[in-house]
């Protein structure tokens, strides 16, 4: 009997028929569950239910057994996961806290991606949390792996937050050698979504617990297939060389010399090969003594042309801050020019302080986000780093790198962004630091009055894990919580 045929016999039953012997309750406070009809018992307390077929051990929690009279189940939880030497053949457990906040697990046999079997969860309210867990042994620790499932959600608001899948590594002896590794939606298939994670294993790991979740939502559904956990021979591993410049042009007599000044340091940068340079705000207007209007521009114009020459003789990707013109209305903008020498794109500064709106500055409505040939990156403007709201924006796009035109500001507030949204931040200022920051908010390099030019290699695809907390890249997006409006 192959796997199809295997999953045709166990699909007799609908996966939310309740179980003909009823359903699984304690005798008493932290006793064993049992079920009054046909006597099988488990643990209470956030352990597991096992219920017996003639083949394997199958495990549910609290709700409906749906399939516990059938044979060669074991064969069906075996076909729900890929067949790879990495994953092995045990089972799939339900986990819960506690048992009162139990979601219902079942196991339905065509209802994964591309009719294959699954796993599924199904909460009545938004108490209930609990997990698929599976463990697989013979881990090469020190290697790199690489995770990969999908999932189907049904009445769940905020996926990212409710919909969960972690690796937990785990020593010889079964304890936790890191925080669990968060597992992210990268691709799209109809309503399926693949997540997927590539990373390091800890080295003295010999075995991961593969955790697939669904908790935090009203009568939501969930369904877990494909599932694969293999190593990763070739791994990305993105680096770019970033450039930032500390610059004060005085006594300029126009827009064009203003800008040309940046443009002279930033040649200097040539024998590193940059990959990005970052220019400050007001790079058109610094110096020269004119009104943020009178050196206002189209974009395309003079000063993107410029630029766009030099990106093209460096091959590098530049960042500067310019004022546009679009009819009556002026904007405080920041461009991004490729390395072919075109405009990619432009950002309009959201945040004004009274300053700019007192001189006629309108604000930006939108948080573009780039794709360049290394990634994605995003642009903000000044004060908009006193708000978190920019960053964040930015960052749920999926920018990994975010370039900051500023006058002046708080360093602090710049580190800060980039800790709680995990990316890395370039400054390029007059009146505070001009740095690099990684995503943990270590300052990378910085450019001064006498070193105007600093550089350093961004590893966008290595990973940060903090004491205690772990990798917060995709943490972060599990536990914040967008849902919760904001007045």
């Amino acid at each position: 009997m192959n796997s199809r045929q295997i999953a045709q016999a166990t699909s007799t039953r609908r996966a939310n028929e309740p179980c003909v012997n009823g359903e699984l309750q304690p005798v008493q406070a932290g006793a064993r569950l049992r079920c009054p009809r046909c006597g099988i018992a488990g643990r209470d307390g956030g352990d597991l239910n096992k219920v017996r077929s003639p083949a394997v051990s199958v495990l549910y929690y609290n709700r409906a057994i749906t399939m516990k009279h059938i044979g060669f189940l074991a064969l069906v939880l075996c076909a729900v996961v890929s067949a790879h030497a990495a994953i092995g053949t045990n089972d799939w457990q339900p986990w819960t806290p506690r048992a009162e906040i139990a979601p219902r697990f079942t196991i339905e046999a065509k209802s994964g991606h591309g009719r294959t079997p699954s796993l599924r969860l199904e909460t009545r309210d938004r108490s209930e949390f609990g997990t698929w867990k599976k463990r697989v042994d013979n881990i090469r620790g020190g290697n790199m792996y690489r995770f990969t499932a999908w999932y189907r959600a049904e009445n769940v608001a905020d996926e990212r937050r409710s919909v969960i899948s972690r690796l937990q590594w785990l020593n010889s002896s079964g304890k936790d050698v890191r925080p669990p590794d968060f597992v992210l939606d990268v691709e799209r298939d109809g309503k399926w979504k693949r997540v997927e994670l590539v990373t390091p294993v800890p080295t003295n790991a010999t075995a991961v617990e593969i955790q697939l979740g669904l908790g935090f939502t009203d009568h939501g559904k969930v369904w877990w297939s494909d599932i694969d956990l293999a190593p990763e021979t070739s791994p990305r591993d993105r680096v770019v060389r970033a450039v930032t410049i500390a610059h004060r042009p005085r006594g300029m007599k126009s827009a064009a010399d203003a800008l040309e000044q940046f443009c002279s340091l930033a040649k200097k940068s040539a024998a590193q090969k940059p990959d990005i340079i970052c220019f400050p705000e007001g790079a058109t207007v610094i110096g020269t003594g004119k009104t943020f209007a009178e050196v206002a521009e189209g974009i395309p114009g003079p000063s993107t042309e410029r630029l766009g020459a030099l990106a093209k003789e460096l091959r590098s990707y530049i960042v500067a801050g310019i004022y546009e013109r679009d009819g009556k209305i002026v904007y405080n903008t920041s461009v991004l020019v490729g390395r072919d020498g075109k405009l990619v794109g432009k950002y309009r500064k959201t945040h004004l302080p009274r300053e700019e709106w007192e001189a006629g500055i309108t604000p930006g409505e939108a948080y573009p986000v780039f794709d360049t040939d290394f990634g994605k990156v995003g642009m903000m403007i000044c004060w908009d780093l006193q708000f978190p709201e920019p960053a964040r924006a930015l960052a749920a796009q999926g920018a990994e790198v975010i370039l900051l035109p500023i006058w002046g500001g708080s360093d602090v507030l710049a580190q800060a962004r980039a800790i709680e949204n995990h990316v890395f931040l370039i400054s390029s200022s007059y009146d505070m630091r001009t740095f690099i920051v990684d995503p943990a908010g270590k300052v990378l390099a910085e450019a001064t009055k006498d070193a105007p030019v600093a550089s350093a290699d961004l590893f966008l695809d290595r990973k940060i894990f903090q004491p205690w907390l772990g990798d917060m890249k995709n943490r972060t997006w599990k536990e914040r919580r967008v849902d919760l409006p904001v007045k």
